[in-house]
């Protein structure tokens, strides 16, 4: 199935922030508001995109090209009318639909992959259309500016700006049949150039039916205020289920801001991963020193690194770069940046004091590090679950590192890892192994 999107007005409100660019290029956390569009698309399936273009449409060919650099196959219509109302654009694509069924999307409306998943996934009459509606629509859109909607058992029995009586927004998103055009030439002989007017004329034909998104995400950015909200909701989404009290209160705030800068550069997750090993090897190598100074320093490194571990997945989710080998890449370096801190904090504390016990409860202590890890991958899916937010993971450790560093207590430090780290794997084999019998029973 194609995606129509379109992209030809000027964004007056939006100037401000967009300057002199067509308002569909206007850049938020590192990407265009258009490649966020066919981005979320993308991850809904979709790989082949019909975008009309009006204002400054050179621009926007010019941003995106054929699509090919984002994995996707882009045709361009022009509308030299692109001053009169939205449903002239949507109209000047029809002959590139070729008679098909169509996703129909708005540049500058954001929205979960998710919904769009649903929405290609549901079974409608060849005739019918449909769109995705939001019946109880969050504080950041402007009701008096949105695009109300009137529905009555399933389908759309009204649609405009004006409405007083309705229960529903339009959130910009369409499964469209062919029958659209004629609606929307209908609409525009009676003077009423609007995507609206087109489907309040399939609305009273019957032939318009409500998908109902209520608590999803989607905004519709009309503004710099918009864009500014849409850059605190997105950043919002970071945040895991997994995420432990250290990563959610400490580490995730200031990974986010670091994120935020991160995005704007060209900098891939990958290449973030290994900044944040190299940062881990750093500390673990003035760990090894066996100082007091080499201690506070390392161990100062060691949070930093926990800090930057979150950005390399934090600048893939806000680019659409998330990718199974990434996530590995990542669990590697992070395996082996936990055994140079380790060996770093065992060599350390033997250069300068001796003994063989040091090796033994370092060797442990690595151990249940490791295990720790291990047993995060069945583990997190029972949290997440059960909605449970402690967790002794990477960030805590990292945390517990950096304090018992700071006060230069490294054989006690590697004694209460040894200690905690083998606990908390213990007491995971219990938790999986309750849930288990729970779930066969």
């Amino acid at each position: 199935m194609k995606a129509v999107i379109i992209a030809a007005g000027r964004g007056e409100r939006l100037r401000p922030v967009s300057k002199e660019k067509p308002k569909p290029l206007t850049r938020l956390l590192g990407l265009s508001l258009i490649e966020r569009v066919i981005f979320t698309a993308r991850e809904a399936g979709i790989r082949e995109f019909v975008v009309v273009v009006g204002y400054r449409g050179e621009m926007i060919k010019g941003e995106l090209g054929d699509g090919s650099r984002h994995g996707v196959v882009i045709e361009y219509v022009e509308n030299p009318r692109w001053q009169r109302g939205n449903g002239v654009s949507v109209l000047a694509a029809e002959e590139a639909l070729s008679g098909e069924r169509f996703i129909l999307l708005m540049s500058d409306h954001l929205f979960e992959p998710s919904v769009l998943t649903e929405v290609m996934g549901l079974s409608l009459d060849e005739e019918d259309s449909l769109l995705v509606v939001d019946g109880d629509p969050g504080g950041h859109i402007n009701i008096d500016d949105a695009t109300r909607v009137l529905v009555k058992d399933g389908a759309i029995v009204d649609i405009g700006k004006g409405l007083t009586e309705y229960n529903a927004v339009d959130c910009g998103i369409f499964s469209c049949s062919p029958g659209v055009f004629d609606a929307l030439r209908k609409s525009i002989d009676r003077g009423d150039e609007t995507l609206s007017g087109g489907m309040r004329w399939l609305a009273g034909e019957g032939r318009l039916k409500a998908h109902e998104i209520s608590g999803r995400f989607w905004i519709d950015i009309d503004t710099g205020e918009n864009l500014k909200r849409a850059e605190e909701m997105l950043c919002r989404t970071l945040i895991k289920p997994t995420d432990g009290v250290v990563s959610r209160y400490l580490n995730r705030p200031l990974s986010i801001r670091i994120s935020k800068r991160l995005v704007e550069t060209g900098l891939t997750p990958n290449v973030i991963s290994l900044l944040s090993f190299l940062v881990c090897l750093a500390s673990a190598l003035l760990l090894s020193a066996g100082s007091h100074l080499g201690a506070l320093f390392g161990g100062v490194l060691v949070q930093l690194s926990s800090i930057l571990d979150g950005c390399d997945g934090e600048v893939a989710r806000l680019k659409f770069r998330r990718s199974e080998y990434g996530a590995w890449f990542d669990a590697v370096l992070d395996r082996y940046g936990d055994a140079a801190v380790v060996l770093g904090l065992t060599y350390g504390w033997w250069s300068h004091h001796g003994g063989h016990t040091v090796w033994l409860i370092g060797y442990i202590a690595l151990l249940g590090t490791f295990m720790n890890s291990y047993t995060a991958i069945k583990y997190d899916p029972i949290i997440t679950e059960q909605r449970k937010a402690w967790r002794f993971g990477r960030d805590v450790r990292s945390l517990l590192i950096m304090a018992g560093a700071l006060l230069n207590q490294l054989f006690y430090l590697l004694v209460t890892l040894a200690v905690i780290t083998n606990l908390v794997s213990l007491r995971r084999i219990l938790v999986l192994r309750r849930a288990r019998a729970v779930n066969a029973a």
